[in-house]
């Protein structure tokens, strides 16, 4: 299920991807408003044979993570998008949040929804320092 997001932006700026001929990807991709696209879509990937289902963005889509969750049995991925790295990064940048506290908070919520998988670009960051930390404190990884 991948929404028409505001969110890929960080991404496709740094690209330069462009659609030839000036289209848009609203073709191809669910509306932002309506949850129950996406599970047709789910339902029809899952039909087709699919291995493994993903939600992208992450973090706008709970809701629909826990209801992708909810249908299948499948591995569910969800993807933390360049613009939820992005707004993390700028704001702790500017003082205004904790990065590694908002961080692992987002991931963790991600996982809390019913994501088996999660692709981030804090994926270096959590393998060095998230669960180092937890690794070192004798929590379990």
């Amino acid at each position: 299920a991948k929404y028409a997001s505001g969110l890929y932006g960080p991404f496709r700026d740094a690209v330069d991807v462009q659609i030839v001929g000036g289209g848009d990807r609203k073709g191809y991709q669910q509306d932002w408003r309506n949850a129950r696209e996406a599970l047709t879509e789910v339902e029809a990937d899952i039909a087709q044979g699919a291995d493994m289902v993903m939600v992208k963005p992450a973090l706008s889509y709970l809701d629909v993570i826990v209801a992708v969750r909810a249908i299948t049995n499948l591995p569910v991925a969800a993807y933390h998008v360049s613009g939820e790295y992005a707004m993390i990064k700028a704001a702790a940048a500017n003082g205004w949040i904790d990065h590694d506290t908002v961080a692992l908070e987002q991931l963790t919520a991600i996982k809390r929804a019913g994501a088996d998988v999660i692709l981030t670009y804090f994926t270096r960051w959590f393998a060095e320092r998230a669960v180092g930390a937890n690794t070192a404190s004798g929590l379990p990884s």
